[in-house]
């Protein structure tokens, strides 16, 4: 539709003022971006149109060039409040006449130039009209306007246009195409706009499929009596199923974990407004930014209140919990008539990816769920939740998905198109450049799963096709049996193209100086990779690795110690089994109550014959809470850590030990540590003091080589670096020590960021 300025006749304006293209490039398309140029061109009186095109926007006007400069200055100052520019440039063509101001639409586009939109959470606005009696919006569940709504989890093809979206099949009523066509309209030239005229409809069924009887002004008030009954109801979300059922009925949350056969995993708790969570948890002030912003992501927390939640039955053993709030205007609706805390999580079986497409649901969750709030609009790209922490006043992503991807990860250069790196096993991702632009996808999931392998192909396959991508290179993990390696192998084949090989440990490295911008740094740089497991260039399992890096070269400079890899798989699984490899078992009372005599003989004779190492920080943290008798057995990924985290967290004196304290070595000695905390509890020391000190000994013991090494700029990466208790102590003993601190902020540290790391590692490293 193309839209002119004022009222006035058509006229062919003379030629007497030069024409400007302005090209905007970054997040600048399902922004609201060329509205606000159109309402700020009728402002400042420019006669010109705007649109969308491969790059970004371009905007033509006819102007002296100190206006086009202003003009492109304001635009610069003050954008729309979800878009982001990357780049901009304003350049005099050939001249051109304009007759008033027009946003015109995008043609076919040959090839694309641009970041994808991610989805950004209900606004404020959207929710005050949704709660308006006399607003025609009035409890409709897709209230969207052109700063929140779907974007990403709709896109089917660039640019972002309604025709190239899952929204295209919705016509318009007459009342949404007047907001639509007005220039002072919120909604003015947004695509995800709708009401409950001609939008998006909702169904609810019971858990067999049976479709209630109800009107649909009905259903939300229904649903949440539902939940508040005890029921657990399976709502389609825009990003997807999530399972939800009342956070304040113990119940029905056991019976939730028995049906998702997740046993003791912690549980996310959606609150209706920041108000109600406030009532229950006490927050600082970052993560009350992080929660209203347009991201809306899950938060874990440290609560210091009494809890009206069932917290034992969401989070077992645990002291904090992930809280969120509305995404959604669907979700919104639910929880504001539910009135309280409610159970949120993705809607899947235990280990396989979130659920978007309704007959899948039914045959997957029917078991799991009482009823089910189906609606007809289609979500291309299903996503998780994102997850954060606040530390240090500083954000750490744990799970990198809706509302953060995929968008542009950094601001370097990014290395040359036509590169894709197929990223890790577990928590797995990919990147490709096929542009400009670094895509990264949202966390896919751990590919021991065939529902995740097949979610991870078919999402880089829609990206393929989206973004008109031809793989030149294939960079995989240097892990022969890694699925993401084997995936890599067969899209190489595919594409007939060449394959490249990064090690685990060096990709992690990479990504945070990709991040950070520091390849280019001319002093060294001390990288400290610690994780579970990564197949090393000597075949053995990494996983506590130090690297230096200098003028585009990275060696691995020491490591801990390495000690039995036993049992394969099953050493991850049971923590048990890592304080076995790390103590000699003869004489050894505190494997009496962890092991059979029979057990004892196996594993014994295991370590006998054994060959495969392991320097794996994250296996020693399940040695120490085994030794502390906090967990043997792993229920979900790193509980035993997680609860070692939890008890050091508790302990509130500096009296810390160092446990290498006075000891010389080259690398870190692994069975020293354990020991000694074997030693610290027959001493009876409280477990809390001795959870604490192995923490800070680690701390220390990164101090200590950076000391040592005399660089003083560390980069830290891997798993175990989502410890918030040992980035705490690692920043205070740096900055005390005058060293630099880097870890990964825009992706998570764990093996989400392996493939950006790849790309990093490919591009800038000479070894």
């Amino acid at each position: 539709m193309v839209i002119k300025k004022g009222q006035r006749k058509k006229e062919i304006l003379k030629l007497d003022k030069t024409t400007f293209k302005i090209q905007i490039k970054g997040r600048v398309q399902g922004v609201g971006f060329r509205p606000f140029v159109f309402n700020l061109a009728v402002k400042h009186n420019k006669n010109g149109y705007v649109t969308n095109n491969g790059g970004g926007v371009v905007i033509y006007l006819n102007s002296e060039e100190s206006d086009a400069q202003f003009f492109l200055e304001s635009i610069i100052k003050n954008p729309p409040i979800s878009s982001k520019i990357i780049s901009y440039s304003l350049n005099k063509v050939s001249p051109k006449s304009f007759s008033g101001f027009e946003i015109k639409s995008t043609q076919a586009l040959e090839s694309v130039n641009t970041p994808l939109t991610p989805d950004f959470a209900v606004c404020a606005n959207c929710i005050s009209e949704m709660s308006n009696p006399t607003n025609r919006r009035y409890l409709y569940p897709f209230t969207t306007c052109v700063n929140c709504g779907p974007r990403y989890s709709i896109t089917t093809k660039f640019p972002f246009e309604r025709l190239n979206t899952s929204l295209k099949s919705f016509e318009m009523c007459k009342d949404c195409s007047l907001e639509y066509e007005s220039p002072l309209d919120r909604r003015f030239h947004s695509q995800t706009n709708s009401c409950s005229v001609c939008g998006v409809n909702l169904e609810l069924t019971d858990h067999s499929g049976e479709k209630l009887k109800v009107t649909k002004k009905e259903i939300i008030p229904l649903v949440a009596s539902l939940i508040l009954e005890g029921q657990i109801v399976s709502i389609k979300s825009n990003n997807g199923y999530v399972l939800c059922c009342d956070a304040t009925n113990k119940s029905v949350i056991k019976r939730l974990r028995e049906r998702k056969k997740r046993l003791s995993k912690p549980f996310a708790v959606l609150y209706p407004s920041l108000e109600k969570i406030k009532k229950d948890h006490v927050l600082n002030e970052y993560e009350e930014k992080i929660l209203t912003s347009s991201i809306a992501p899950i938060v874990v927390i440290k609560n210091s209140k009494p809890f009206k939640i069932a917290m034992e039955a969401i989070a077992p053993r645990l002291n904090s919990i992930g809280v969120m709030l509305p995404s959604s205007s669907l979700l919104y609706l639910i929880s504001k008539h539910v009135g309280g805390p409610i159970v949120c999580t993705s809607g899947n079986i235990h280990g396989s990816p979130i659920i978007s497409d309704k007959e899948e649901a039914k045959r997957l969750l029917s078991s799991v769920t009482d009823y089910f709030v189906h609606h007809n609009l289609g979500v291309e790209f299903p996503q998780d939740d994102s997850l954060v922490k606040i530390t240090n006043n500083k954000l750490l992503i744990l799970r990198r998905s809706r509302g953060f991807a995929p968008s542009n990860i950094s601001d370097l250069i990014p290395p040359e198109n036509g590169l894709l790196a197929m990223g890790a096993h577990l928590k797995s991702s990919f990147s490709l450049v096929p542009n400009d632009h670094i895509y990264t996808s949202q966390y896919l999931g751990n590919l021991d799963n065939f529902e995740v392998v097949k979610r991870f192909k078919d999402v880089l396959n829609k990206q393929i096709k989206l973004l008109n991508f031809s793989p030149t290179t294939i960079i995989i993990d240097s892990h022969p049996s890694y699925q993401s390696s084997l995936l890599g192998l067969d899209y190489a084949t595919h594409f007939n193209t060449k394959i490249s090989k990064v090690q685990h440990h060096k990709a992690h490295f990479a990504s945070v100086l990709g991040e950070h911008n520091l390849f280019k740094s001319k002093e060294k740089i001390l990288g400290v990779v610690w994780d579970g497991t990564g197949f090393g260039d000597d075949s053995a399992i990494w996983g506590g690795e130090f690297f230096i890096y200098q003028s585009n070269s990275m060696l691995r400079h020491s490591h801990f110690e390495y000690f039995d890899w036993l049992a394969n798989e099953k050493m991850a699984k049971e923590p048990r089994l890592s304080l076995f490899s790390l103590l000699n078992s003869e004489g050894q009372d505190i494997f009496l109550n962890k092991f059979s005599e029979q057990e004892v003989k196996i594993y014994s004779n295991l370590k006998d014959k054994n060959k495969l190492k392991t320097s794996s920080v994250g296996r020693l943290f399940d040695a120490v809470s085994s030794v502390l008798g906090l967990c043997d057995y792993n229920s979900y990924e790193a509980e035993a850590s997680i609860l070692l985290e939890q008890y050091a967290s508790d302990y509130h004196n500096s009296d810390h030990i160092d446990f290498l304290q006075d000891i010389t070595y080259d690398k870190i000695p692994s069975k020293i540590i354990i020991q000694q905390v074997l030693n610290a509890v027959e001493l009876g020391i409280n477990k809390e003091k001795i959870a604490c000190s192995f923490i800070y000994t680690l701390a220390k013991s990164i101090v200590r080589l950076s000391n040592i090494t005399g660089v003083k700029t560390i980069a830290c990466s891997g798993g175990v670096f989502q410890n918030t208790l040992l980035l705490s102590f690692l920043s205070d003993l740096c900055e005390n020590h005058k060293i630099q601190l880097k870890i990964n902020r825009k992706l998570s540290c764990n093996d989400e960021n392996i493939s950006f790391g790849q790309l990093m590692y490919f591009q800038n490293i000479n070894n």
